[in-house]
């Protein structure tokens, strides 16, 4: 009785074992959607999400979270590659390809850790439209802005643990050709701001600047235990006070003609 049970049994968890690998192999790129929508609170959300959780892609749409009417959508979506690795420890890869803003891939490697982790970004460069950040909400949903956003970056890894995070690295970001719907005036200016983080260090330095145009900002700042510390000011061009009153206004305090940027 017992050697005609093993035969029965072995087979049952050998279709257990098959049905629980092709759920992994197989999973639908929905759960992975669902996953990303519940872990940001609905303001990074993938819909029409097909494929699988290892290849797949869907539209990616920005948003103000739960209750929010602010909604942007990147141009033609996005697809993704995800592949368990191996990087000194169990690690997942992944792989984001936007057509619209991603010349090559941007390649990731998430290392879990015990209440912490690592992510690293291999070096890229990538342009994407600055109207994507108004789906974002407050502040950005007032300002409406318009440009381009090119990144690039040598490489990065961000570390998190017990609560506090650090980043190692560097990323340029140039904001060109910047436009706003509290200004007629267009475009307002380039800027370029860099993030700068030494290895082994504990802060990262962060430095506004303007490249041209009307509207001048400049700033610098630390970033600090995943915490962001910025002190900078915002004037107009000679001549040009009167069309950038409004936007002064707005983007700071003001203090005479100036517009003073603080945040942490």
């Amino acid at each position: 009785m017992h050697t005609t049970a093993w035969p029965a049994r072995l087979a049952w968890l050998g279709a257990l074992l098959g049905l629980l690998l092709a759920l992994l192999l197989f999973a639908p790129a929905r759960w992975l959607a669902q996953g990303i929508g519940l872990a940001s609170g609905g303001r990074v959300q993938l819909v029409n999400a097909r494929g699988t959780v290892w290849d797949g892609q869907a539209d990616l749409l920005l948003t103000g979270g739960q209750g929010s009417r602010s909604l942007t959508a990147l141009p033609q979506g996005l697809h993704w590659q995800l592949r368990p690795t191996w990087a000194a420890a169990p690690a997942l890869q992944l792989q984001l390809t936007a057509p619209c803003c991603t010349p090559q891939p941007l390649n990731l490697t998430a290392l879990p850790g015990w209440q912490g982790g690592r992510l690293r970004v291999a070096g890229f460069q990538s342009q994407w439209p600055t109207e994507l950040l108004t789906g974002l909400g407050t502040p950005w949903n007032t300002l409406r802005l318009e440009g381009r956003l090119q990144l690039q970056s040598p490489g990065l890894e961000l570390q998190w643990a017990a609560g506090r995070s650090r980043v190692q690295g560097a990323l340029n970001i140039e904001a060109l050709d910047m436009a706003s719907r509290l200004s007629t005036l267009r475009p307002l200016g380039s800027y370029r701001l860099v993030l700068n983080a030494p290895a082994g260090g504990d802060s990262a330095t962060v430095a506004l600047q303007t490249l041209r145009g009307e509207l001048r900002l400049q700033g610098e700042g630390q970033w600090v235990g995943g915490r962001l510390r910025f002190r900078g000011e915002a004037s107009a061009a000679p001549g040009r006070e009167t069309a950038l009153a409004n936007l002064l206004n707005i983007i700071g305090r003001r203090q005479g003609a100036r517009s003073l940027l603080n945040i942490g």
